[in-house]
């Protein structure tokens, strides 16, 4: 791997860019180290979870860009971004990453407020008298 491969990775309202390249394993996130960006360790284990899947913790630097949404939806992203960046690594990834789910973008959304409510589902308070 001459050069770093990138990755994509969205998530809600959140987008992140993935740079990985050959390394030591450092991992940073918008110029922090990730457990500093990410202090929750379910969040870092989202973040790390490709990269121990297919066993190759400490073979690649990864550098993210986390833009929108919260803390746990560009967790959530980078996880997928750094699945689509270790395809363009190597393709042989693609079975064990696609079995633990990590190349499924979640389509999941916020609901739309609807009208008479108070939020998408929450109604006005009901008082009979």
């Amino acid at each position: 791997m001459e050069k770093q491969k990138n990755g994509l990775g969205r998530r809600k309202e959140a987008v992140t860019r993935v740079f990985l390249s050959k390394g030591d394993g450092k991992i940073t996130v918008n110029e922090k180290d990730y457990k500093v960006y990410f202090p929750l360790v379910y969040l870092q284990n989202q973040v790390e979870a490709p990269l121990k899947a297919i066993e190759a913790i400490d073979k690649f630097d990864v550098v993210i860009n986390a833009t929108g949404g919260g803390v746990k939806g560009q967790a959530e992203a980078a996880k997928l971004g750094i699945a689509r960046a270790l395809l363009e690594v190597n393709a042989d990834y693609r079975p064990v990453l696609k079995a633990a789910g990590f190349l499924h973008r979640d389509p999941r959304g916020v609901e739309r407020k609807k009208p008479g409510r108070k939020k998408a589902r929450r109604s006005f308070q009901f008082s009979k008298r």
